[in-house]
């Protein structure tokens, strides 16, 4: 990133967390809240929502001059999303937030639009889905790297029951200028958003309370509740267009447990089981916590299964030799097998 970029970024969100601020204490409300209504202002042109006489005037004053430098700055889609990042990393700490609400970091996205970038060349229209869109931040990343790489016209839903993720990332994206259909529901439900080119999910992971929602599904434990990450990969799978793709952050354990049987099976079944790569384990906070990127394919249309398997694991990206010699190793594997 250039220089003035960066001095961009930090300018702006400066004035992004002191507007915050200011009505975070002058509404005596979350870190949260105070975002998406911060999100709201900018949105109506630096105008300030007044209810019950607050804020009050002065505060309004000085809310519309931090507003207005704001807008001056002329943020790309790109920066305004890493500027509500670092309001969200904030806001973890502020309102320490629990952890299925943190967002996925900006280093796993570039990560994984690398990677979609390389299988999606050539494509000028897209359909994405995240069916546990949370923040958006994954989503967003993804967006703006494919945007800036050739792909015209992305066609973006996203899932969440969780209707403060949800006003996160409607914010989000329309502060970005990038148009979302957003859905507050349970994704384990059926979905209403129509078949897409491409899945992509940070899922939660583990177990699903509702165990007469999931009686349907072929990925249900045979006793006790069964593993959210698990239904949600079957649930994404029905969500695919023949030879669209799932790309999932999931469990580096995923498929270790007695239940990942059926999960494979369902896999097998439905889709190619293209890859699984794991993520460098430095940019987790602890061993229990590192993840894997899985790849698969629906069958059907012009898929076919990868030979071989894309298999391995990720060097520390400090290791700047040996990391992009494996993103040339990946790259090479797409073009054999697309």
């Amino acid at each position: 990133m250039k220089k003035m970029s960066l001095e961009k970024i930090s300018n702006a969100y400066g004035l992004f967390d002191k507007a915050i601020d200011l009505l975070k204490n002058s509404l005596d409300s979350s870190y949260i809240d105070a975002l998406v209504e911060t999100g709201d202002n900018l949105l109506e042109n630096g105008g300030v929502l007044i209810e019950n006489g607050r804020p009050t005037q002065d505060i309004v004053n000085e809310l519309e001059k931090i507003y207005k430098n704001f807008l001056e700055i002329h943020l790309s889609s790109e920066e305004i999303r890493q500027v509500i990042q670092f309001s969200l990393v904030k806001a973890g700490k502020v309102d320490k937030i629990q952890s299925n609400h943190q967002m996925t970091p900006d280093s796993i996205g570039v990560l994984i639009a690398h990677l979609l970038e390389r299988i999606l060349i050539g494509r000028n229209e897209v359909k994405i889905l995240d069916i546990t869109i949370g923040t958006g931040n994954l989503l967003g990343t993804v967006t703006n790297y494919l945007k800036q790489n050739g792909v015209k016209k992305i066609e973006l839903f996203g899932v969440d029951n969780d209707d403060t993720l949800l006003a996160i990332a409607g914010i989000s994206f329309k502060m970005q200028k990038n148009e979302i259909q957003l859905f507050h529901q349970d994704a384990i439900d059926n979905l209403i958003t129509p078949k897409v080119d491409l899945v992509l999910s940070d899922l939660p992971v583990g177990y699903y309370p509702i165990d007469e929602r999931v009686v349907n599904f072929e990925t249900k434990s045979k006793k006790g509740h069964s593993f959210v990450h698990h239904l949600l990969i079957e649930q994404a799978l029905l969500q695919l267009i023949p030879g669209g793709w799932g790309v999932f952050l999931v469990p580096k354990a995923l498929f270790e447990s007695e239940e990942s049987k059926k999960l494979i099976e369902v896999i097998q079944k439905q889709a190619h089981f293209q890859g699984i790569l794991n993520l460098p384990s430095d940019l987790f906070s602890s061993a229990n916590s590192t993840k894997s990127l899985l790849l698969l394919q629906k069958r059907g249309g012009s898929a076919r299964q990868a030979k071989p398997i894309l298999l391995g694991g990720f060097p520390s990206i400090k290791e700047k030799v040996a990391f992009a010699k494996f993103i040339r190793q990946i790259d090479n594997w797409i073009k054999e097998n697309s």
